[in-house]
């Protein structure tokens, strides 16, 4: 389990990577060597299909979210791996350096695009769904029903709400879900933008009930989800995105201070839909 951590260093306005997370980042407690034979060839088949598929579209971004959460579901007991544990970076917003958003009225919450409170801004870009299906590791990796899961990430100018200059005061592509019967949590929001020294990711805590998330109760695992390269390039040709294109061009998946050690094989998302109607990123994790 992952204990919530402290700061140990001041923060700058903007998380850039390696210069921030390579300190804190924890050891992986699942490597490439524990799978063999097929059960390698299943997983890195997995990620070549989350590639491939980036270019399906969508009839509507509905009808994507709903028919990828039931896939996620049904193949929630083919995952038999412990997601591997990450840093938070130095944003989490969750009290642990500096600022809380946990604690507030309106943190619980599927649609996580607009700020909420004193500030209703909206967070724009590429509409995306993120479907998180948790299962439980010392009990077959079975879908866990009511559990909590935090995430944030940055937006589309890769700022990080609560944080970042000029968005101190926004909470924005901030909050938390309880887990349905299937074990799936579901987050409506935008495609996050790739910053210097860091692949497209996205940021998430698990805890044992919403009543634990939000009154800083034990974080159960913290890590990360990487977001597939194909979608990614295509993501970044779209307006808004811009400086993205530079800095996705400057990293890689085995480069990457989180995912690299593996190439992310635990953590990169399948990813359906298109720029227009939108994508859905489903990833089933084990706690």
């Amino acid at each position: 389990m992952s204990e919530r951590r402290n700061p140990t260093q001041p923060h700058p306005n903007h998380d850039r990577g390696l210069e921030f997370d390579v300190a804190t980042l924890l050891d992986r407690r699942r490597a490439l060597g524990l799978f063999g034979g097929a059960g390698l060839l299943a997983l890195a088949g997995c990620a070549d299909a989350s590639t491939s598929s980036s270019g399906s579209t969508a009839s509507s971004s509905s009808t994507s979210s709903a028919s990828a959460t039931a896939s996620t579901s049904a193949t929630a007991s083919t995952v038999t791996s412990e997601v591997p544990d990450e840093t938070g970076g130095p944003y989490p917003g969750d009290g642990s350096n500096g600022a809380n958003v946990l604690d507030d009225a309106g943190i619980i919450r599927s649609d996580i695009t607009s700020s909420f409170g004193t500030s209703t801004t909206k967070a724009e870009g590429v509409p995306l769904t993120i479907n998180l299906t948790v299962t439980d590791s010392a009990n077959g990796y079975a879908a866990m029903e009511g559990v909590a899961v935090y995430l944030w990430h940055c937006d589309r100018d890769g700022n990080y709400s609560m944080y970042s200059q000029g968005v101190e005061n926004e909470n924005y592509l901030r909050g938390v879900q309880p887990t349905n019967a299937n074990g799936t949590a579901t987050f409506t929001s935008i495609f996050p933008a790739a910053y210097s020294g860091r692949w497209p990711h996205v940021h998430f805590e698990v805890y044992k009930s919403t009543a634990e998330a939000t009154s800083s109760g034990q974080i159960v695992k913290t890590s990360q989800l990487a977001l597939p390269e194909a979608v990614c390039n295509t993501v970044y040709a779209t307006a808004g995105y811009e400086q993205s294109v530079n800095n996705m061009s400057q990293t890689s998946l085995t480069s990457d201070n989180v995912f690299g050690d593996d190439g992310g094989i635990h953590q990169l998302a399948t990813v359906t839909g298109d720029a227009t109607s939108g994508y859905v990123a489903n990833l089933t994790i084990g706690v």
